[in-house]
């Protein structure tokens, strides 16, 4: 199912809810919407900039950052997203499993089953000799890494990792916050959020804008990636993958960026309770020759909510991202 944006200036993106590894999905498009039907046409791009979220894994957070990043390439390459299974509220058409019997068995909402979920989306949807340029936010650089490592075949040019929790999750300050919460009482939000979700929707949209009306730059356009999550089947998954990843995320897969060292460029927050800043000079250190930055411009972890048309990448490009270079 898909269905065109029309909010502004970003009215030439498209949201399409799919099934993939038998869980919906929710995809936002910049560019082509069918990248099979546009490789046969007369100026195809063979290259994909995917976007691989943070948890909760809704696309509509990424809106604002993904037509920055569209029209700093001048509209020539696809920007796509794909939210994390089961955290996008689908339309009355779909149900949130389309598969119960995959789900079970493949652990889909679980934070292997999401790597897995990444690499059936391209398999089913991406041509196979696309050119891709990853771009994982938080736990999507996690599960960028786990994919290159699964399918070393996937020609990934860059991997572009923002605020990376790829290591010692538990450990950092909020994870020693959040753990307890996430590993022994979600089940306890369950109720607020169900009787949230029995609101009008104009009430639920006023009451996520009061309660981040604090930020003063608040990026308008996530007020209804927000109100998505006041669903007890969406919130129950990102809270699921989310005590997972407090459990799994230990070590830094060393093998796995030296592998591929050449292609990732690592971006660090200097106040991130999620990835602190002892965990870039940790790395800096293993890698003093990778490319691997602190953020100088006091973008916070979730920096979509505020910051996406400042995205720390877009300033970069000259010196990480070489147009002409990676794109020829």
């Amino acid at each position: 199912m898909e269905s065109p944006e029309s909010t502004g200036p970003k009215r030439d993106s498209f949201v399409e809810f799919i099934y993939c590894k038998g869980a919906v999905t929710e995809v936002l498009k910049y560019g082509p919407k069918d990248l099979h039907t546009a490789s046969k046409g007369p100026n195809p791009s063979n290259t994909l900039i995917l976007i691989i979220p943070g948890n909760p894994g809704v696309v509509g957070f990424y809106e604002t950052y993904m037509w920055t990043l569209y029209q700093t390439f001048h509209e020539r390459f696809p920007v796509w997203a794909v939210s994390h299974a089961g955290h996008c509220m689908p339309p009355e058409t779909f149900d949130l499993i389309e598969d119960p019997s995959v789900i079970e068995k493949e652990d889909v909402f679980g934070l292997d089953g999401q790597t897995e979920h990444k690499l059936a989306f391209l398999r089913k949807h991406v041509p196979r000799g696309t050119n891709l340029l990853l771009i994982g936010h938080s736990i999507g650089c996690y599960i960028i890494l786990e994919m290159m490592k699964r399918d070393p075949d996937l020609k990934v040019l860059k991997a572009v990792m923002l605020f990376p929790t790829i290591e010692r999750m538990a450990l950092s300050p909020q994870g020693k916050c959040m753990t307890p919460v996430l590993c022994n009482l979600r089940y306890a939000l369950y109720l607020p959020i169900f009787l949230l979700s029995l609101l009008p929707e104009n009430l639920k949209f006023n009451l996520v804008r009061l309660a981040m009306e604090k930020m003063y730059t608040l990026d308008k356009s996530i007020i209804p990636a927000t109100v998505s999550l006041i669903n007890v089947d969406c919130a129950a998954n990102a809270m699921y993958m989310a005590s997972q990843e407090m459990k799994l995320v230990l070590e830094r897969d060393t093998s796995t960026i030296r592998q591929h060292l050449s292609k990732i460029f690592f971006y660090y927050g200097r106040k991130d309770h999620w990835c602190p800043v002892q965990y870039y000079h940790d790395i800096r250190k293993d890698f003093p020759e990778g490319n691997i930055l602190l953020c100088e411009r006091g973008f916070r972890h979730a920096f979509v909510l505020d910051s996406g048309e400042e995205t720390p990448v877009v300033g970069l490009w000259n010196s990480v991202l070489p147009v002409k270079l990676v794109f020829s």
